[in-house]
């Protein structure tokens, strides 16, 4: 083929139990509250304020799945789904393999894990089955392979298994953790390099990343990757 691209909630519990700790063994019933009977902010192991006065704390804004976006393309990304299941809300609540059938910018790449491209290769209970990372190539990614390339890809069905287990990394990945060498599930490695809104995936750019699912992390990317091997025959 002739491309190489082819195809958090325990801290507010432990923060209580260390304020209770505390409490316990440095203070005593006579002693009084705060001046102005308002009351004292908390200070958690982190570092982190948190008050009784119904602020928002930071494990609220951890909530949001927005909240580590990283990518160029995330806002447009926002502006073409602003709600609903394809959404990144949306996403954060399937499993990955429905999760991405949802977004309208993963249609190819949902055809090709769920047995519509070829029958012999579904991944969808194997992608939803463990926490993965999982390097997902748009549909414009697809439009840019050559259709014969596309079409001999999806008729081989060890090659299309590959190719798409080459997008999969174990494990969730975070945006601040994700560069480096990585394994994927094929057996191969893949390189993510950069940092911010400029991760690249083996040479493809990061769109939006950071997306995530029920039990996997997603980065859409602009390119579809080929495992090494594939490309050396190629």
């Amino acid at each position: 083929m002739n491309t190489r691209t082819i195809l958090p909630r325990l801290g507010v519990l432990a923060a209580t139990v260390a304020l209770m700790s505390a409490c316990s063994g440095g203070m005593t019933e006579d002693q009084p509250a705060p001046e102005g009977g308002q009351p004292a902010a908390e200070q958690t192991e982190d570092g982190a304020m948190a008050s009784d006065d119904g602020g928002e704390s930071s494990d609220d804004a951890a909530m949001d799945p927005a909240a580590n976006l990283v990518g160029a393309g995330c806002e447009d990304y926002a502006a073409m789904v602003p709600d609903g299941a394809g959404s990144v809300e949306g996403m954060a609540q399937d499993p990955v393999s429905v999760a991405a059938s949802n977004n309208p910018m993963l249609t190819t790449l949902t055809s090709a894990v769920s047995g519509e491209l070829n029958p012999d290769v579904n991944l969808a209970d194997t992608l939803d089955g463990d926490e993965f990372t999982v390097f997902a190539p748009v549909d414009d990614a697809f439009a840019a392979v050559p259709e014969a390339d596309l079409s001999a890809l999806a008729a081989d069905s060890d090659a299309l298994s590959g190719v798409l287990t080459y997008h999969v990394v174990p494990g969730q990945l975070s945006p601040d953790e994700v560069a480096g060498t990585h394994t994927t599930v094929q057996g191969e490695e893949l390189e993510v390099t950069g940092e911010g809104d400029d991760l690249m995936v083996d040479g493809a750019a990061v769109i939006c990343g950071g997306v995530t699912t029920q039990n996997a992390t997603v980065y859409l990317i602009d390119t579809v990757l080929m495992p090494p091997s594939m490309a050396e025959q190629g």
